[in-house]
């Protein structure tokens, strides 16, 4: 994918396919320090949730049915860390 062309959607994707659990502040940080490009945690939470879509589903070639994202709580109990379940992450 070209860099200048990567949607948010496709910048958590990248970020996430590596199968370790993510905080938005941790997506954030990762996608400005890999894509040059600063998204709020409301513009990340929405990405993730596009991933469950169908569009994106077929894009990145996961199931078209279940769950590909888990979250769990953060270990200080403020937050919640994501990732792509396995098998979804095809990068």
């Amino acid at each position: 994918m070209k860099k200048s062309k990567l949607s948010v959607t496709d910048c958590v994707y990248l970020c996430m396919r590596n199968g370790k659990y993510w905080t938005f502040w941790e997506l954030q940080s990762a996608i400005k320090n890999s894509f040059g490009k600063f998204y709020g945690e409301p513009t990340i939470s929405a990405a993730i949730r596009d991933l469950r879509n169908e569009e994106p589903r077929q894009k990145y070639g996961f199931p078209n049915y279940g769950e590909v994202v888990t979250k769990k709580r953060c270990d200080n109990k403020k937050g919640w860390k994501y990732k792509l379940l396995e098998g979804v992450n095809n990068g």
